[in-house]
């Protein structure tokens, strides 16, 4: 089953998940999964690949036979997104949910940088709901390693009736 492996930093800066994703140890799980390509949005942090690919080249060719790419930014990620298999992505709500809504297997990786952890507990929850995995960047080895993609659910969109009894609960509106 070869396919992409797409990992997404959004817009923020994350150097600490592609750091994680740079690696030949995270090459050979992918490839050990059955990918064949792998290819990183990095946006503007400090950290640009160069393990996994030259420095100063934007793609290449590991060692074992996974291709591998990366860029900045795009002018969207929908056609990335489409075209992968796996998705790791920050836990930031809109990458996690484009990629749910679009049906992918998602590995939430939260940026315990960004303020308030927000993203934590979003992957937290997202994980416990089953619909995707979720590690902090020192861990995506290990979860890509163990990863049971059949347990994984299909992220259903909620209604607004929720949401709108709740408002109505803590405004003390009867249903």
């Amino acid at each position: 089953m070869p396919g992409t492996v797409f990992v997404t930093v959004g817009t923020t800066k994350f150097d600490a998940l592609i750091q994680a994703v740079d690696t030949p140890e995270v090459a050979a799980a992918i490839l050990d999964r059955g990918y064949d390509r792998l290819v990183m949005q990095v946006g503007d942090g400090a950290y640009k690949p160069r393990v996994l690919v030259p420095a100063g080249e934007g793609s290449a060719m590991s060692t074992g036979g996974l291709h591998v790419e990366h860029f900045d930014y795009a002018p969207g990620l929908a056609q990335h997104i489409d075209g992968a298999a796996l998705v790791i992505s920050h836990a930031g709500a809109g990458s996690l949910f484009e990629a749910l809504a679009a049906g992918k297997k998602v590995v939430a990786v939260p940026n315990s940088l960004l303020m308030h952890n927000h993203q934590a507990e979003l992957a937290e929850h997202l994980a416990a709901m089953g619909c995707c995995a979720a590690c902090e960047p020192a861990g995506l080895l290990e979860t890509l390693r163990r990863l049971d993609l059949a347990a994984l659910v299909p992220y259903e969109r909620g209604g607004p009736a929720g949401i709108a009894a709740a408002i109505n609960r803590v405004m003390g509106f009867e249903d």
